[in-house]
């Protein structure tokens, strides 16, 4: 949540760590406090739980619940055959994982909870050290599906076919660096993503709230036109969330397409 000092709000704090229900925790030279960032991975988490647990009674004729959960696995079932074969149905289990728990992050970082006192928001995907965890942990499979499945010729991935012989080297040296970015750049795009629709949002909250401050002309010629554009970009971040979390799979879907087939 932003801070304030008097009338000024700075959009930064939001991604502030800090301990939370008092807890400040040393051991051995590390601080093992309980953060924001970990609770709202606990909510996260147990919010992903209960829509599992409602969604999977496997009745006859599914209810809506039932029908979203199984429209989620459905979904990310059929874009993981769609580029990987039949074979890709054995990552249906992490992918939906990865899947779900990003986008529920994305939208419960965005859901108003602020209005409740006491009650500060975060949005875990804003952090680099969460998205690129996510990210590696995507690009670990990746090679120990790939070298798992083919050994040493996984490296012929990096060699295109109908490479002329004396471009081999080279082209090598520049697919394996553009295999190498692969999780950087999967990690850099959710967080760069989540993090620049949150400062925005604190900006215009910002000219909101100093315009009904000023009071005025400043709440109809400030406040009340930050307002609409802040309801609007909410909407927008809504969608981004959705978005980012199926780029996210699709991307993690195609990197096991590599590792499986070879392409």
């Amino acid at each position: 949540m932003a801070a304030a000092e008097g009338s000024k709000i700075d959009p930064m704090h939001q991604f502030l760590i800090e301990p939370v229900l008092g807890s400040h925790w040393v051991v051995g030279g590390y601080d093992l406090s309980f953060t924001n960032s970990a609770l709202w991975m606990v909510l996260t988490l147990a919010a992903l739980w209960l829509f599992m647990l409602g969604g999977m009674k496997r009745e006859l004729v599914p209810g809506r619940w039932q029908a979203a959960v199984e429209g989620f696995t459905g979904f990310i079932s059929g874009m993981l055959v769609s580029n990987i074969g039949p074979k890709g149905k054995r990552f249906v289990p992490y992918v939906f994982s990865l899947f779900m728990f990003i986008l529920f992050a994305n939208i419960l970082g965005l859901l108003p909870f602020g209005i409740v006192p006491g009650v500060h928001p975060f949005t875990i995907t804003s952090h680099l050290t969460v998205t690129g965890v996510l990210a590696i942990i995507s690009f670990a499979i990746v090679l120990i599906v790939g070298f798992g499945r083919h050994g040493f010729h996984f490296f012929s991935l990096f060699v295109p076919h109908g490479t002329p012989p004396l471009m081999i080297p080279l082209i090598f040296v520049v697919e394996l660096m553009s295999f190498l970015v692969r999780p950087f750049s999967l990690g850099l795009r959710l967080f760069v993503a989540m993090t620049a629709g949150h400062i925005l949002l604190k900006v215009l909250a910002a000219f909101v709230v100093n315009g009904i401050n000023l009071g005025g002309g400043y709440l109809a010629l400030v406040s009340l036109p930050s307002l609409v554009l802040m309801v609007g970009i909410t909407v927008l971040e809504l969608l981004v969330a959705a978005i980012q979390a199926y780029v996210f799979a699709l991307l993690t879907s195609v990197y096991l397409n590599d590792a499986v087939n070879l392409h």
